[in-house]
């Protein structure tokens, strides 16, 4: 897992000079992914570009139906965390081999990080480069032959803050180190400063580093948390990159706000689809601090709001992910597009969300696939994107006409005509009136600034409650930064909260928590009031 810095502010970074070229013949050692002009591309010349997330197998060896689970969501690769033993249990060649033909059984490409590296210089419990590259090349027997599934990220964020210029020097040593024992792989190299690179050390050595691997098969990992809270030190750092014609991805990112800083993940996701590259989000569950999960307990049915941002929102992993073609999807050959979709069909209507499902549609090689879109007068905008036939619109406007229809997409990026559209108009409301309640309010934590709080609605009534408006005030200019559980909007103190799909209903006699994260000043007073469906609850 990623620590963060805390910043006054963003120094200068070093600049990368013109695009220079390398020495490498064409196709030199490629025997499976590799880099060609910049690009990481597949064995057969096409381009791979990285949608997918990152999984913590090292701390939790036994979640081995994830790979399963994200691939179903959409996901094309997994980055898989493991340990050479400096720091925590060491993954055998028999894990490691499993863990590999997971990948391969779920159609994901597998990139496998050290993750004992993570801050050394400033962790002193972090080993070194060097140490990590001993362990790979202990590996090499159920490494090699693997090349065209998986790739080796040597170690995780192998520098902190102290002396980051230290980076270099073992970063270009393991990987000459790893060419030298035989390795025909794709390499990626994480930034140091916490993989963050602010003080720009990777991006100013960058021509250097990638010069010393002779197959020219290396590739950047940029790791982007709260150091990157504005689009344009995003769009800057990546196209130095790119504008150098040198390779490089997001191996890490966030989009929760912390006491750091708040991540612009949604310029990230829209810069890399632009550029065409990479991006893995951290992460899939597990985190010891929750807003980072993109499932709740390892649960594909219980997405984040991280998690839905990261699969279902605008350039997420849904729209945009494209199966490597040694899986046999993306044909370049398949020019058919999908069948069109049925008629959207509206359900579980609240004044904020609602949910579609349609017929599937068919392909001559098969569905991978949906953007739901809103049409208004001649244009149309996308609000959500699904890998199953249906799926939850959120953020709408009470009391308001929506017009929703439905594109399916192949892995070739062949798109659907679009279906027929469905009209509907949202709750006044929402959910079921006059209902009872009672509402425990609890702040779990707090820091400088911020703090994490939980809210547990009950259901006191002898009937269930389907779909329901929560609504609350902090008396202190709190502000709600991230939640898992609802979807929260805010105007002031006041604050309304809808359910995600898995809080929508609350048996009778039962109840369900919403967490968040939020901002605060000096005094932060528990809110004294609240409302579900228009009716007052008790408070616990």
């Amino acid at each position: 897992m990623t620590r963060l810095v805390t910043l006054l502010g963003l120094v200068a970074l070093g600049v990368l000079g013109p695009a220079t070229a390398h020495a490498q013949s064409p196709g030199a050692l490629a025997t499976g992914l590799h880099i060609n002009d910049g690009r990481l591309v597949e064995g057969n010349g096409n381009d791979f570009i990285m949608r997918g997330v990152n999984h913590a197998h090292t701390w939790y060896p036994g979640e081995t139906q994830s790979p399963a689970d994200v691939k179903a969501l959409g996901a094309n690769t997994v980055r898989v965390v493991l340990s050479n033993g400096h720091r925590w249990t060491r993954n055998s060649a028999a894990d490691v081999a499993a863990v590999i033909a997971q990948c391969k059984a779920n159609r994901l490409i597998c990139v496998l990080e050290v993750h004992d590296t993570t801050g050394y210089g400033e962790d002193a419990a972090a080993g070194t480069l060097d140490q990590a590259a001993d362990y790979w090349i202990g590996l090499k027997d159920v490494l090699v032959g693997e090349e065209n599934y998986v790739i080796v990220n040597i170690g995780n964020e192998p520098w902190g803050n102290t002396n980051p210029a230290g980076w270099t020097d073992p970063t270009i040593a393991a990987i000459k180190k790893l060419r030298n024992a035989g390795f025909e792989h794709t390499i990626m190299v994480d930034a140091p400063n916490w993989g963050q690179d602010w003080q720009g050390v990777m991006r100013a050595n960058a021509q250097s580093v990638y010069d010393a691997d002779t197959t020219g098969n290396l590739i950047f990992s940029i790791h982007m948390y709260s150091v990157y809270d504005t689009a344009q030190e995003i769009t800057d750092y990546l196209n130095a990159f790119v504008n150098a014609g040198l390779p490089i991805l997001i191996g890490e990112f966030g989009g929760p706000p912390d006491q750091w800083g708040d991540p612009d993940e949604d310029t990230m996701m829209a810069a890399a689809q632009q550029l065409g590259l990479g991006y893995l989000a951290w992460s899939w569950s597990g985190n010891t601090d929750p807003i980072l999960d993109l499932s709740i307990g390892f649960d594909p049915s219980r997405l984040s709001s991280w998690g839905r941002r990261i699969f279902n929102g605008a350039n997420g992993i849904a729209q945009t992910s494209r199966e490597a073609t040694v899986f046999g999807g993306g044909n370049p050959g398949d020019t058919q597009a999908p069948t069109v979709p049925g008629t959207p069909a509206a359900s579980s209507v609240t004044a904020t969300s609602l949910t579609l499902t349609w017929t599937a549609a068919t392909d001559n090689v098969g569905v991978t696939g949906y953007d739901v879109v809103r049409v208004s007068g001649g244009s149309e905008s996308t609000v959500a994107a699904s890998t199953t036939n249906t799926v939850a619109v959120t953020g709408l406007t009470a009391d308001t006409a929506y017009t929703f229809a439905v594109y399916a997409r192949d892995a070739a990026g062949n798109r659907s005509a679009r279906s027929a559209t469905v009209n509907v108009t949202t709750d006044e409301g929402g959910g079921t009136p006059g209902a009872g309640c009672s509402v425990g309010y609890r702040v779990v934590g707090e820091w400088p600034g911020g703090f994490q709080g939980e809210i547990s609605i009950r259901n006191t009534g002898t009937t269930a409650i389907s779909g329901w408006t929560l609504t609350f005030a902090f008396a202190n200019g709190q502000t709600v930064t991230n939640m898992w559980g609802g979807t929260p909007t805010q105007n002031g103190g006041a604050v309304s909260v809808i359910p995600a799909s898995y809080t929508s209903t609350i048996p009778a006699a039962g109840s369900v928590t919403v967490g968040f994260t939020g901002s605060k000043g000096a005094t932060n007073t528990a809110p004294t009031a609240f409302r579900l469906n228009g009716s007052t609850c008790a408070t616990t």
